[in-house]
């Protein structure tokens, strides 16, 4: 008989059965409970034989449970007649009743876990016991509590029923929300439905006892149905997991059982009942907390969801950029990292499609075809199930997620690309399903892509190679044994002016450098190698030469060409480049003369050939004098045109074996080499001379004379370049020294003398930082008196080693060195601050002034002005107590800058005084004309004033001049009275010398001040 027949006859048998059972007086139900029941048990029993499902076990539980609920119902609810006769009767049947719950329960548990594979849905469990936990409430606030009051006690039947009913509804709650449920399972959740309604009815006396007993019918009737339904064999099939989430029907449960306690409350108090409300609060409570649990799982799985948002979205672009089947197995490896919660052990195996020869297995086959047919589809599968290949490096894990990635329209007709499997734990592999999909087609297309991009790029080598070839500008050349060219290629037309095919290879190279291309040709034959970058002269169109860069390569071997391939490039212009290069390293860009590493590569080389054949080599060191002011007054353009000049007339005064060269600045030297006699060197530096002493034309008509000093040395003084050129440079500073427009010759002693002058401009530069100055003040008189009206503040150097040095020894050194700026602001300043504290010591009608000596070179470093207006605010002096020495000599130069200084600062109050003054007729017209105020005869004229008549008239005019152009005259050096005294009647106002007073410090100065008596008798 067909099962559909079968179900139908039992379907009507159990119709008929239910109406009886309403028809018939009380006594007789029991029987029928009891035949319904043994029905529904042979009808499973039929339908597992029908069906042959692979697990028994869940319907073994489900016969048992139903023939227990029919005995025990029937037992509890026997007929009187019955139940007294036999004690006891009615409890054995409530707990046989009793009994059947934790088996259906055991039933649905196993179908459970059955169909999930154990997967612990968190997500499910909480809702149905959220449900289950509402559905608690309501009974014992409308059934348990109120049967516990009526029986006025708590026997045990009024609560063991309700919690059965909770227990087979949180089972089935839990197992139709974690399951795609078959008929089978929908059938049998329709008759725990009608069971569990029949049972709250008649709890709540709805219903009598015979419609109360349909229920337990209608569950009988649909586990025989879901035994009967051919469907009942894939309850043992595990399904596929729904999808995660929160749909509005399970939303709609979750609130409803949330509102379930406010509801019980409110009836509660609108029927003003006395109630218990310990449970319903605990329930209430219960309820609550499952909510915010069940809330606090969603807001994580919205965090998870955005996480996989973002690393799908950084999966995509990695792939994009994925540039072979590595990088997008990397990329996918990362994106899966990403999906999946932080530390989740887990394996990623990409499988990719490839072409493969002979039959594959009938289980691979059987697989393909199902990959190509769900498409991108992921579903979990047992890791043992998948390709062998695959589960050796995923058996750590039980399940695996296979995800084909398929793509319906790829050129080569197979939409299978390849398979993307995971494995993991499987609650972490079930919330990974849909966004594994989506990585799948993103990778899908990654590895299309790739694939077309390689066999692009296999198809058009070929023609891209044969592309190059043809338009390179280097020449390729096929060479065969005879060293005949057997192919050229295009280029070698544009650069050899011919195609050379068919010629010997010799042809193409210049005459003079085919043995060299024979030799290097053998070589690359015997496997020696070619020399990368060789050069070789050709030559090309009209006989016209260029430089061929050679590279080669033995193919012969290779039977697609069999000769030796040789590639040529023309580096003509790179060489020319290279050489114009090369000569700008080693020669000054401005004259075009060697630069000082040249020279000193040269100055070697002569020295190595004059130790071999005994010649001189000769150093000429060339420094031009005052060319700053050539850039000064005339601009550097016309400096660089002078420099340019002096080169050439430098360069033209040697012999063709010397070398001229720029070491810098107006720095020029000589070589002078192949000379058997030092003189020749010493002709060779008059020659310079005399050459330089002709007049240069500028580029504006104009001419400038050169003036040059020069030092020379050569090799028996020394034999190294450094030692050379050290000599010539002392040698030159000789000369300088001597004045200009000569040469001098290195002498031995010379250098002790610069070494001293070195050490001592060493120590004089340690000692202006470490203010190892001393300031000595000597008086000026007013000789009318003998009265001290002024000190001179001298500089003394306080050496370490050497005690008080004298200014006439380290000023030299501190001028050249400009060292003696920091030292003149240094007594400027110290000088003030002295003449300050006698000031505010002597009463004001003996305030003395001091004089302090000044350079021009302190002039020239700028705002002088200001820093001698910031020493006297500093010092709190006015400026009339300040008088500024300059020596005679700054008359005759070009100074306009300082005088306007001087002017400026004597338009304050300072005053200006010209020191060793003399009677020439320059000297005399300047300081008519110059900011001056005092002019201190020199002690030359004061010494002969007595005894010489002609001084005398000089000294006398000198006076009466001064006098008559405004100027105060103070005279130097008086050392005897008689002088003094003949000064005083010529009419010179003040004087200074040793009559008087040697220098000394402040305090002797200031007693000397303070002495009312005067200084001599």
């Amino acid at each position: 008989m067909p099962p559909r027949w079968v179900a139908a006859l039992f379907g009507g048998w159990m119709a008929v059965l239910a109406v009886l059972f309403v028809a018939v007086p009380a006594g007789a139900q029991s029987v029928l409970r009891l035949i319904a029941g043994a029905t529904a048990v042979v009808v499973v029993g039929v339908g597992v034989r029908l069906n042959r499902p692979a697990r028994r076990l869940p319907w073994r539980l489900l016969a048992t449970a139903i023939a227990l609920s029919a005995v025990g119902t029937a037992l509890y609810r026997a007929p009187d007649s019955v139940t007294t006769q036999v004690p006891g009767l009615v409890m054995a049947g409530a707990l046989l009743a009793v009994a059947a719950y934790p088996l259906f329960a055991a039933m649905l548990v196993v179908l459970l876990r059955r169909r999930t594979r154990g997967t612990r849905d968190r997500a499910a469990m909480l809702d149905s016991l959220t449900l289950t936990a509402g559905a608690a409430l309501l009974a014992w606030s409308f059934l348990i509590g109120p049967a516990l009051e009526r029986a006025g006690g708590s026997p045990w039947t009024a609560f063991a029923f309700p919690v059965g009913d909770l227990l087979l509804l949180g089972m089935l709650t839990r197992l139709l929300i974690s399951d795609r449920p078959v008929l089978s399972v929908r059938l049998l959740g329709a008759g725990v439905v009608f069971f569990l309604l029949a049972d709250a009815g008649y709890e709540l006396s709805l219903f009598d006892v015979p419609v109360a007993g349909l229920g337990r019918f209608a569950l009988y009737a649909a586990a025989g149905l879901a035994a009967l339904h051919p469907s009942m064999a894939e309850l043992d099939t595990p399904a596929d997991l729904p999808a995660p989430g929160l749909g509005r029907g399970r939303l709609a449960l979750l609130g409803a059982a949330s509102m379930v306690a406010p509801a019980v409350l409110v009836v509660i108090m609108l029927r003003e009942a006395k109630t218990d409300l310990t449970v319903v609060a605990a329930l209430s409570a219960i309820t609550f907390l499952l909510v915010l649990v069940r809330m606090a799982g969603i807001m994580t799985g919205h965090r998870q969801a955005l996480a996989r948002e973002r690393a799908l979205r950084e999966a995509s672009a990695a792939l994009v950029s994925a540039a072979d089947t590595d990088e997008v197995g990397d990329a996918v490896r990362t994106a899966v990292a990403h999906l999946l919660p932080p530390d989740t052990p887990h394996a990623v195996v990409l499988a990719v499609t490839i072409e493969q020869t002979g039959l594959l297995s009938p289980e691979a086959t059987t697989q393909a075809a199902v990959d190509r047919s769900t498409g991108t589809a992921a579903r979990l599968l047992p890791t043992r199930d998948v390709d062998w290949a695959v589960s050796v490096r995923l058996n750590q894990f039980a399940l695996t997620l296979r995800c084909p990635m398929v793509l319906s329209d790829r050129p080569t007709g197979d939409p299978l690309v390849g398979v993307l499997h995971v494995g993991g734990p499987t609650p972490a592999l079930a919330g990974l399903l849909r966004a594994i999909e989506v990585l799948a087609t993103q990778a899908a297309l990654a590895l299309e892509r790739i694939g077309l991009s390689q066999e692009v790029i296999r198809r058009n080598s070929e023609t891209y190679f044969r592309t190059l070839v043809q338009k390179t500008s280097d020449v390729i050349l096929i060479v065969d044994e005879q060293d005949r060219i057997r192919y050229a290629s295009p280029s070698a037309t544009a650069v050899l002016g011919a195609d050379p095919t068919g010629n010997p290879m010799a042809a193409v190279i210049h005459p003079v450098e085919r043995s060299r291309l024979a030799e290097v040709l053998a070589a690359l034959r015997t496997g020696d190698g070619l020399q990368e970058g060789l050069d070789f002269r050709a030559l090309a169109a009209e006989r016209a030469e260029v430089v061929l860069e050679m590279h080669g390569q033995d193919l012969r071997r290779e039977p697609t060409v069999a000769a030796l391939v040789l590639t040529l490039r023309d580096v003509t212009e790179r060489r020319r480049l290279e050489q114009e290069l090369t000569h700008r390293v080693f020669h000054d860009a401005m004259t075009g003369l060697a630069n000082r590493v040249l020279f000193h590569d040269r100055l070697g080389h002569a020295l190595q050939r004059g130790a071999r054949d005994g010649s001189v080599v000769g150093v000429l060191f060339i420094d031009l004098d005052d060319f700053k002011k050539v850039n000064d007054t005339l601009g550097h353009a016309a400096g660089d045109q002078l420099l340019i000049g002096v080169a050439h007339r430098i360069a033209g005064a040697l012999r063709a074996d010397d070398t001229a060269a720029r070491l810098g600045g107006d720095e020029f030297a000589a070589l002078v080499e192949n000379v058997q006699d030092p003189g020749a060197v010493e002709e060779t530096a008059q020659r310079i001379l005399t050459a330089l002493a002709e007049p240069i034309r500028m580029d504006d008509g104009s001419e400038l004379t050169a003036v040059a000093s020069i030092g020379i040395t050569t090799t028996p003084e020394a034999d190294t370049p450094d030692e050379l050129l050290r000599q010539a440079d002392l040698a030159l500073y000789v000369a300088k020294g001597a004045g200009k427009n000569q040469w001098r010759r290195y002498q031995a002693h010379l250098h002790s003398t610069m070494v001293e002058r070195l050490e001592l401009r060493s120590a004089l530069d340690h000692a202006v930082h470490e203010g190892h100055f001393l300031l000595a003040y000597q008086p000026i008189i007013e000789l009318a008196t003998d009265e001290p009206v002024g000190f001179e503040a001298l500089v003394r150097w306080h050496h370490p080693s050497r005690g008080v040095i004298a200014p006439a020894e380290f000023l030299e050194v501190a001028e050249e060195s400009g060292l003696v700026v920091p030292m003149g602001r240094w007594v400027l300043d110290q000088a003030l601050h002295t003449v300050a504290q006698w000031r505010r010591i002597l009463p004001r009608t003996r305030q003395p002034f001091v004089s302090v000596n000044v350079s021009v070179r302190q002039f020239r470093e700028g705002n002088f002005v200001g820093l001698v207006e910031q020493a006297l605010a500093y010092a709190g002096v006015p400026p009339q107590a300040l008088m500024l020495e300059l020596s005679e000599g700054v008359l005759d130069g070009d100074h306009e800058a300082m005088w306007a200084d001087l002017a400026a600062l004597r338009d304050l109050g300072v005053r200006v005084a010209i020191d060793d003054f003399a009677a020439s007729s320059s000297a005399l017209g300047s300081v008519r004309r110059r900011p001056v105020d005092v002019v201190k005869i020199d002690k030359a004229f004061v010494d002969g004033v007595v005894d010489d008549p002609h001084q005398l008239a000089l000294v006398s005019g000198l006076i009466n001049l001064a006098q008559a152009l405004g100027l105060t005259v103070i005279a130097e050096g008086i050392e005897d009275p008689a002088h003094r005294d003949l000064l005083a009647r010529l009419g010179c106002p003040l004087g200074q010398g040793y009559l008087y007073s040697s220098p000394v410090d402040g305090t002797e100065a200031l007693s000397q001040i303070t002495d009312r008596m005067p200084l001599v008798a």
